[in-house]
């Protein structure tokens, strides 16, 4: 399996119910894409201090890394992309194979 984690730090401009509609917008990929297996998310609740600013955590699983890439150029990706980057102060993503001991 592949794991594709994204972290969004919102812009200070960006209002709540924008983020909000971000929110359903990505989560409404996982009935657009066929390739996605799974997706999950949450908002920063570590006590820890150390999120960066990141406030919001996604998590997809795909099968393998070619499914992952056809995400990724997928148009309803793109365009989901796109409408995002007004909102957006930072993303970070981290992409891993699953392993096992």
């Amino acid at each position: 399996m592949t794991r594709h984690c994204v972290l969004f730090s919102f812009a200070e401009t960006a209002r709540e119910d924008s983020i909000a509609r971000a929110v359903e917008d990505f989560l409404a990929l996982k009935g657009k894409i066929g390739c996605i297996v799974s997706m999950e998310w949450g908002t920063d609740s570590s006590p820890e201090g150390k999120s960066h600013g990141f406030t919001h955590c996604f998590f997809l699983t795909f099968r393998d890394d070619a499914d992952r890439d056809a995400y990724l150029v997928h148009p309803d990706h793109a365009s989901f992309s796109a409408s995002l980057r007004p909102l957006i102060k930072d993303v970070l993503v981290v992409d891993y194979r699953t392993a096992s001991e």
